[in-house]
């Protein structure tokens, strides 16, 4: 009995918005969710969701709808916070945001940036391009603050954090994020040629992301990525 009163008192003892905040979550922004997605002529929740941000512009944006079919964006939201500058997160302590093609993989209802998701840096080309230590703990999150990761604020996190997470459950699988240093049409990729950090190396991988960015401009349906073993470069196929 004793016991019991223990964890229950230590469980009162955590502060309310440790304890429910993905439900008071719901209750304050479960609505806005649906009307945003009522607005956008999609489905809620959607059997089809896709997350892409771009550093430069300093904006996610959510897509969604039905499976197979193309997606309409749904909302774009702001960074309050991202460090670093152009170029993918290489090493440990680098304080850059990854640049490429992840899923958002956990969700933290208890995170200290108030809600939390997890972006699933290191994939397998940053594996074979990066120095080890590689680093992670790479996420979306509230409170703008940022050591590689991409802050927004937390109403707008509240917001996406149950989007993606109703979205992961109704498609049964992890949510693609793909991160952009910038958009990348001829424009972007001009100005990244140009930019004081771009190397031959650096611009090759810019480049390398081209496809994936322009596949989903062109069909609006999330591409199929993959990882050469070997060079660890990105290929990209339609998406299903």
């Amino acid at each position: 009995m004793m016991k019991w009163l223990l964890l229950l008192g230590l469980w009162a003892a955590l502060p309310v918005q440790a304890k429910d905040r993905v439900a008071e979550a719901r209750r304050a922004k479960a609505s806005v969710v649906a009307k945003t997605f009522a607005e956008a002529g999609v489905s809620w929740p959607p059997s089809e969701m896709y997350v892409r941000a771009f550093k430069q512009e300093r904006v996610l944006e959510v897509w969604a709808g039905e499976k197979g079919q193309r997606l309409r964006k749904v909302k774009t939201f702001p960074f309050c916070a991202a460090s670093g500058d152009m170029g993918p997160k290489r090493r440990e302590g680098d304080e850059q945001v990854p640049e490429g093609f992840y899923t958002l993989d956990q969700f933290n209802p208890y995170s200290q940036f108030h809600l939390s998701m997890r972006v699933s840096y290191p994939n397998d080309s940053d594996r074979r391009l990066g120095q080890r230590p590689l680093g992670g703990a790479i996420y979306v999150h509230g409170n703008c603050m940022s050591i590689g990761c991409i802050a927004i604020e937390d109403g707008p996190i509240e917001e996406l954090y149950l989007m993606v997470l109703e979205a992961r459950a109704k498609m049964k699988r992890d949510v693609p994020i793909h991160i952009f240093p910038r958009r990348l049409d001829e424009k972007g990729l001009a100005a990244l040629e140009k930019h004081p950090r771009a190397t031959p190396q650096l611009v090759s991988f810019w480049k390398s992301l081209e496809p994936g960015w322009r596949h989903f401009e062109e069909t609006r349906r999330p591409p199929r990525v993959s990882v050469d073993a070997k060079t660890g470069a990105y290929s990209v196929k339609p998406g299903r």
